[in-house]
């Protein structure tokens, strides 16, 4: 993990897979640009990636979430940008995620008190992205389908990114939607 200081505050850079040291040091509003190897999931396939760890079908798809980002997003020509990650289909899916090994679950807005706890259970992170997709686009390198190509642009696909644009929103139990 690197801090660079520009414009008058420290810009973080991480890098894929995540490690639990990274983790450890985040704060609620530190800005990270992130670079690697990302998942992609939303309401339809997150429950579906839940179902294949539970059945130990991963390394079927030749999926490991060791370290790893899920962006919720779908995956079309128009680009990438995230989708609200309160959706119930999304936010059950960060306790069994992140046990696996998930460390940042990337979306937009803001997410139930009793996920911010299971975050800190598992030193995970919660993050935003704005929802800018021509930017973030620009800072996507690759993409392939690896799971669910049934499900179009909602299939699960894994990016590379250089430096993706987030902040830390939730974090050792704190939230920058809730106070204390």
């Amino acid at each position: 993990m690197i801090k660079l200081k520009g414009l008058g505050e420290y810009m973080i850079n991480l890098s894929t897979p995540v490690q639990n040291e990274n983790v450890s040091q985040l704060r609620v509003g530190d800005k990270i640009t992130l670079s690697g190897y990302i998942y992609t999931g939303r309401d339809a396939v997150l429950p579906k990636v839940v179902e294949l760890a539970n059945n130990d079908k991963l390394k079927d798809k030749g999926i490991n979430l060791e370290g790893s980002v899920i962006f919720h997003t779908a995956v079309s020509k128009a680009g990438v940008g995230p989708t609200s990650s309160n959706k119930f289909e999304i936010e059950s899916s960060f306790e069994p995620l992140s046990k696996l090994g998930v460390k940042i679950h990337l979306g937009k807005g803001s997410i139930n008190k009793e996920t911010v706890m299971i975050l800190d259970k598992y030193n995970a992170v919660y993050a935003i992205t704005p929802p800018v997709t021509a930017l973030l686009n620009s800072k996507t390198i690759e993409q392939k389908v690896i799971a669910f190509p049934e499900l179009g642009m909602e299939a699960m696909h894994l990016l590379k990114i250089d430096r993706f644009p987030i902040i830390v929103a939730a974090v050792h139990g704190k939230s920058i939607y809730r106070e204390g």
